[in-house]
């Protein structure tokens, strides 16, 4: 199975290595010329991986029509690129591996709905769980969801991607694998607001316990179910991207946290912390499910320019309630 890789960020970079480790062709589509050239005649992508030598079995291109021949893609833009990227696919039925983590603005479709209005004809799975991408490219052991609803092609996939250091669990709740990693980038900008404020470690664990309550209600709102969301794809992310500053999201709360404003936070990157587009978006489609999301709120409020000590006093002044519902 010749696997082409949409995206040559850091993750698209490194699920390229991933697919390429037994020398196997990978073809990879990537917008910067600088990073086509960089991995054709370098085999590193200094610009978003630097400093990890890429095996010689990786091609770079940048004409998305060389992709054509790819047995299966995975789709590693940022989320709100999803839509454009594969309109510009010829329809076919090549499966589709959706590796971006977010839903779309305007329309709150997951990234899976917007993939199969685009390309209808596509099989859809999901690649979801706690992977920063320098180490995966680095061959450090890694876990991850592969949920696909046609069983037979994510076991394809699966066997595909799988090695030593790179473990796929196979699922078939392509929702839930969906919701889990779209909505703890937003838990993690929290988190992060936790550090930088330096409200201490209590406060830590409890919003990444209560944020795991707002992500269940959500996910078996959309159709998710229970024990995708506290997998991989779920618990697992929240616990990595809630506890480190190797999360461009804990570290854009970070900031926020410290009082930097979220414009000019988001103005300095070069990589995209989705949960920035991301919660505006959950908000609203919590609300059309009628689930309470107080701290994906609170969050919107800080990316909103709200005081961190009056958003955080506003949250702790919530009625009591039961811990379980």
């Amino acid at each position: 199975m010749r696997i082409g890789v949409i995206g040559g960020g850091a993750w698209g970079t490194a699920l390229a290595s991933v697919a390429a480790r037994d020398g196997e062709p990978v073809l990879l589509w990537a917008r910067e010329p600088e990073v086509v050239e960089a991995i054709n005649a370098a085999h590193e992508n200094p610009l978003f991986l630097a400093g990890v030598p890429l095996p010689v079995s990786i091609e770079a291109t940048g004409k998305i029509g060389d992709l054509a021949g790819c047995e299966a893609l995975l789709v590693v833009t940022p989320a709100q690129f999803v839509r454009p990227i594969l309109s510009e696919l010829p329809a076919g039925e090549t499966p589709l591996v959706l590796c971006a983590k977010g839903i779309e603005a305007g329309t709150r479709l997951l990234i899976s709905e917007v993939a199969h209005q685009v390309q209808p004809a596509a099989p859809i799975a999901v690649i979801s769980g706690p992977t920063f991408a320098h180490e995966v490219a680095a061959g450090q052991p890694t876990a991850v969801t592969l949920a696909c609803t046609d069983e037979g092609i994510g076991q394809r996939l699966a066997d595909r991607l799988a090695g030593p250091t790179f473990r796929p669990y196979a699922s078939n709740d392509v929702v839930g694998a969906e919701i889990g990693g779209a909505v703890k980038n937003v838990l993690a900008i929290a988190c992060g607001v936790v550090e930088g404020a330096g409200l201490g470690q209590n406060a830590r664990a409890a919003l990444i316990a209560r944020g795991f309550a707002e992500m269940t209600r959500f996910g078996l709102a959309r159709g998710a179910r229970a024990e995708t969301l506290a997998g991989l794809s779920g618990l697992g992310d929240l616990v990595l991207t809630c506890s480190s500053t190797s999360s461009r999201n804990f570290s854009l709360g970070m900031g926020l946290g410290q009082g930097k404003a979220a414009r000019d936070l988001l103005a300095d990157r070069r990589t995209v912390a989705e949960g920035a587009f991301t919660a505006p978006v959950l908000r609203e489609a919590a609300a059309e499910a009628g689930v309470d999301m107080p701290v994906t709120e609170a969050v919107c409020a800080l990316l909103a320019g709200s005081d961190v000590r009056a958003v955080v006093e506003a949250l702790l002044a919530r009625p009591l309630t039961r811990e379980h519902r």
